[in-house]
């Protein structure tokens, strides 16, 4: 009829174009702010990487995620009830991306002090999963978002990891560090004890407990746990050492020959930080089982770019030396800081 107007198709162009871009838009609205965070996770590690001192970020991450999280604990009830949401969200979103940019912080750390094929990988490896999980908005929601105890077991790790690197950079030697880091990862979860309407006292108590033992776990527990932010720098074996530097370097295959005319030379300079003195220990192994334990006469002491020159001497074979062999640098309390491998052949 005149006047009419025919109503569009729902094929019609202009609203297929329009549900195409909602289409486009919503996955972008679900993974654009992951990927970015991404981007800018890779630029941390980039600032990371060139020296920048960063044991101040590390700290400041470190108060300021666990103040956030002592106010939300006590104030998320009532958000709630008042209906927040969004403030609430925000709060979540914020605690998020602390836990995210930490870690991203301490990756690099615990990367240079892991041996791949010693027992500090688990630990390693769970750094990066942590890391992965608090990038991807999703995951993060689907896994750790409604899980209250998983969310607090996560605060306390990222605590954990971040503490760990942080106070050895301030002088603390990597053992204490791995105690006291636990001790303060637990007692960051004082505020989820004292929440209104709780019995706060019976479960303050409780948490003191588990403050206690979480450094003699953490004790139990250290030849897994890297000794960031130590590591080697260009370990190697020689034939002998003058002045303090590797003389004669020898490849990744040694002959026979080579034991027999005066012997070898672990060369492993250690990375510390400055004001760090440690005690290490050269472990000496052929076909995976310790031929020999020399403690080093001189703790590491940091702050030498190059690596604080370490170093010991084997001169007696079995006679049969032949195989697989490799030099464990550890710590005084079993940290692996690095491997030194290489094979003798006939």
């Amino acid at each position: 009829m005149p006047g009419d107007v025919a109503a569009p198709h729902p094929d019609a162009p202009g609203r297929r174009s329009g549900a195409e871009a909602r289409a486009w838009r919503a996955p972008l609205r679900r993974w654009g702010i992951s990927v970015a965070s991404l981007i800018a996770g890779l630029a941390i590690l980039v600032v990371f990487r060139r020296g920048v001192p960063h044991v101040e970020w590390i700290v400041g991450y470190v108060v300021v995620l666990w103040l956030l999280f002592a106010v939300l604990t006590q104030t998320r009830a009532r958000l709630v009830a008042r209906g927040r949401h969004r403030v609430l969200f925000a709060a979540d979103y914020t605690v998020q991306t602390l836990y995210h940019d930490l870690l991203l912080f301490v990756l690099p750390g615990y990367l240079a002090s892991t041996t791949f094929d010693g027992p500090t990988v688990p630990f390693f490896v769970l750094v990066c999963a942590a890391a992965l999980l608090t990038t991807i908005d999703p995951w993060y929601a689907a896994v750790v978002g409604p899980r209250p105890g998983l969310g607090r077991a996560f605060f306390a790790f990222s605590l954990f990891a971040g503490l760990n690197v942080a106070l050895p950079l301030l002088g603390v030697p990597p053992a204490w560090a791995v105690v006291g880091s636990a001790g303060l990862a637990v007692a960051g979860l004082a505020p989820t004890a004292i929440v209104s309407g709780t019995a706060w006292g019976r479960a303050l108590l409780a948490l003191g407990g588990v403050a206690l033992v979480a450094p003699a776990l953490a004790w139990v527990l250290m030849p897994a746990i890297p000794p960031a932010p130590l590591h080697l720098v260009r370990p190697t074996m020689a034939r002998d050492v003058l002045d303090l530097e590797p003389v004669e370097l020898l490849g990744a295959r040694i002959p026979v020959a080579v034991l027999t005319a005066g012997g070898l030379v672990a060369y492993t300079p250690v990375s510390a930080p400055t004001g760090l003195s440690q005690p290490i220990v050269h472990r000496w192994r052929h076909r995976g089982r310790v031929v020999a334990t020399v403690p080093l006469p001189t703790p590491v002491r940091g702050g030498r770019a190059a690596g604080f020159r370490t170093y010991s001497r084997k001169a007696d074979f079995p006679a049969d030396p032949r195989g697989r062999w490799s030099v464990d640098v550890v710590t005084a309390s079993g940290q692996l800081i690095g491997r030194l491998r290489f094979t003798v052949t006939s």
